[in-house]
C-alpha cells in the first residue's frame, strides 16, 4: 500500500543514530554528515518505489557527495516478514547498484521512529547545522519511474542548501512502499 509522508518540518533536528552499514563499519549522523549538509534516505530493497528509480537514487547521491553533502541510506523493514531486506540481502543490493553511501541497517527499527520514516523512499536533507531542510521527492516518479527528462527535485532541493543553508518552501511529499514494522 502507498504511504506518502509528512510535509517539511524546517529546522527539525536529526537524530543521532549508529547502525551497521554493510560494507563492514558502524556510522553514526555525524560519521555521515557532509559539510554542506547531509541526506538521510530510507530505502529497501523488495519496493517497486525504490527499485524504479535506483539507478537515479545512485546518481544523486553520487553527486550530492561532490557537493559536500554526506548521504546514507537505511533500510528498517522487518526481514522476517520481508526477506528480500535482510542484512545480506542489503549488502547484495549495494554491491550491484554501485553505492558509494553506506546502506544502514536499522534491525531495531528504533531509527525509523526517531526520525518518523513513513515509507521507502523517504528522504531527509539536513543543512550542515543538522536541521531538516528538505522532505520531499526524488522526482515525479512513483510505482514506475518519470521520463528520463523528470526534474531533478532532490538534487536541486539539497544543492540549495549546500549553498544557502535553507532548502525550498514548496516541496511535493515522496510516495512509496510503507515501511514494514516488527509485529509486536
Amino acid at each position: 500500500m502507498a504511504e506518502t509522508p509528512p510535509v517539511c518540518d524546517f529546522g527539525w533536528k536529526a537524530p543521532d543514530f549508529n547502525l551497521p552499514a554493510t560494507d563492514g563499519k558502524t556510522y553514526s549522523f555525524s560519521d555521515v554528515a557532509g559539510q554542506n549538509g547531509t541526506l538521510i534516505m530510507f530505502i529497501c530493497n523488495h519496493c517497486p518505489y525504490v527499485l524504479s528509480v535506483l539507478d537515479r537514487i545512485v546518481r544523486d547521491g553520487n553527486a550530492l557527495r561532490e557537493l559536500g553533502i554526506g548521504v546514507a541510506a537505511i533500510c528498517a523493514n522487518d526481514a522476517n516478514q520481508y526477506p528480500a531486506d535482510s542484512f545480506p540481502k542489503m549488502g547484495e543490493l549495494a554491491a550491484q547498484a554501485g553505492f558509494a553511501f553506506p546502506y544502514l541497517h536499522d534491525e531495531s527499527q528504533g531509527v525509523a521512529k526517531a526520525y518518523d520514516a513513513a515509507c521507502t523512499p523517504d528522504f531527509f536533507g539536513f543543512n550542515a547545522a543538522g536541521e531538516l531542510q528538505y522532505r520531499g521527492r526524488l522526482d515525479a516518479s512513483q510505482r514506475q519511474a518519470a521520463g528520463a527528462d523528470a526534474r531533478r527535485e532532490l538534487f536541486e532541493a539539497m544543492k540549495q542548501v549546500a549553498q544557502t543553508g535553507a532548502g525550498p518552501r514548496d516541496q511535493i511529499a515522496s510516495m512509496g512502499c510503507s515501511i514494514k514494522w516488527n509485529a509486536a
